[in-house]
């Protein structure tokens, strides 16, 4: 595998990360739920 398909292969992997992130936002609105994040060592529930 050359550089350029490493790089284009990360490029689809974090295109596709930025895409499940949105779609679980989008649900969890949709439900009305909480989100679970990790801020300054901290768990904590947001609402989004």
């Amino acid at each position: 595998m050359t550089t350029q398909e490493k790089i284009e292969v990360k490029n689809k992997v974090l295109k596709g990360l930025d895409i499940a992130y949105e779609k679980l936002l989008a649900d969890t609105r949709a439900k009305n739920g909480e989100l679970i994040v990790l801020r300054d060592d901290k768990i904590v529930a947001i609402k989004p």
